[in-house]
Formats: structure tokens, C-alpha cells, sequence
């Protein structure tokens, strides 16, 4: 029966250390870069492609923008996909979003989203949570076949809206219900 040497342990977690380095938490890479430029490219598709949302977006306190959620099931199904939140059009935190589900369901899908915040007690609470997941109380503004944002007098209201765009995949339809975001480091 072999035993283990303090000298073989220390040597062991050295050499180990080389290995858990390459899982570093995000702090000197290039990961934030990345996603404010999708962020940016995805609010220029935005605002060009559906000039109603320009409105929505002056009138509230933050925007937290993905760019791209990727959605896969079968039976089991499963989401991700990391952006930023944005307040007075500066980037203040980096999220991901997170989604699992159960169910008749197969395909996969591609899409990104934008949560305006409406009210800055919406805001609030979402940058104090831990893990804030997007509930029934959450309204959205659609959008149409003539491909226009539609925002009804309910919508307009709400402290948070959400607007889902470029959908691409074999998933039918796309919902935030369930969705939990987390605060990261890119």
C-alpha cells in the first residue's frame, strides 16, 4: 500500500497548479472587450431594424443587452449566453443567462434579447440580487410580422420589458421565463 509523502503531496499540488491556472476567472483577458462589441453590435441592429425601441431605451434607467442565447433540447433542454448591463449607455456589469427546462421539446435555437429596465427600483433590485430569474411579471414588447416593436399601453407601464429579436434555429417561439442571471467576470 503506497502512502502519501508531505513531499509527494506538496509536489502533487504544484504540479497541479500549472493546470488550475489555465481556469483563471477572467481578470487580464480580453472577455469584456468581446462582449461590448457584440453588445454594441447588437444595440446597432436594434435601434436600426426597430426604431421604436430607441424610445424605450431613452426613457429607461438600464439596459442589460445579450446578444446571443443559445438554446438546445431535447426532453431536457438548456440555455446560456453572457452580456452587459449598460446604465447611461456605459457598461457597469457583465451577466450571464442561464435556462433549463423539462418537457416535449426538441431543436435548437439561437436569439438575443434586452431587458430595459423602466424604473430604477427595478434596476436596483436586479443589480442586488444573486441570481435574479425573469418571472411571469415580466412584459414584452413584441415584435410584429411587418417586423415593427409593438409596446402596449400595459407594456409601456411595466418596470421591466423585454424585447426578443433575431431568432434563428428549429425551436418554436422564445420566452425569458426562467431565466436566471448571474453577475460574472468575463
Amino acid at each position: 500500500m503506497n502512502t502519501f509523502s508531505r513531499r509527494s503531496f506538496a509536489l502533487t499540488g504544484l504540479a497541479s497548479l500549472g493546470v488550475t491556472a489555465a481556469c483563471g476567472n477572467g481578470v487580464g483577458s480580453n472577455g469584456a472587450q468581446e462582449i461590448d462589441a457584440r453588445v454594441d453590435n447588437t444595440l446597432d441592429y436594434l435601434y436600426s431594424n426597430h426604431p421604436n425601441s430607441v424610445d424605450l431605451a431613452n426613457k429607461a434607467t438600464g439596459i442589460l443587452v445579450m446578444p446571443v442565447v443559445t438554446e438546445a433540447g431535447f426532453g431536457f433542454g438548456a440555455g446560456y449566453g453572457r452580456g452587459a448591463l449598460r446604465v447611461n449607455d456605459v457598461t457597469v456589469d457583465y451577466y450571464s443567462a442561464t435556462k433549463g427546462s423539462f418537457g416535449l421539446q426538441i431543436g435548437a435555437s439561437q436569439y438575443a434579447h434586452v431587458l430595459f429596465f423602466m424604473t430604477q427600483g427595478a434596476l436596483e433590485e436586479f443589480r442586488r440580487s444573486r441570481g435574479w430569474a425573469a418571472g411571469a411579471d415580466l412584459k414584452y414588447a413584441v415584435i410584429d410580422e411587418g417586423q415593427t416593436l409593438a409596446a402596449g399601453t400595459t407594456t409601456v407601464l411595466a418596470p421591466v420589458i423585454a424585447v426578443i429579436f433575431g431568432q434563428a434555429g428549429l425551436q418554436v417561439g422564445a420566452t425569458l421565463e426562467g431565466v436566471k442571471y448571474s453577475r460574472i467576470i468575463p
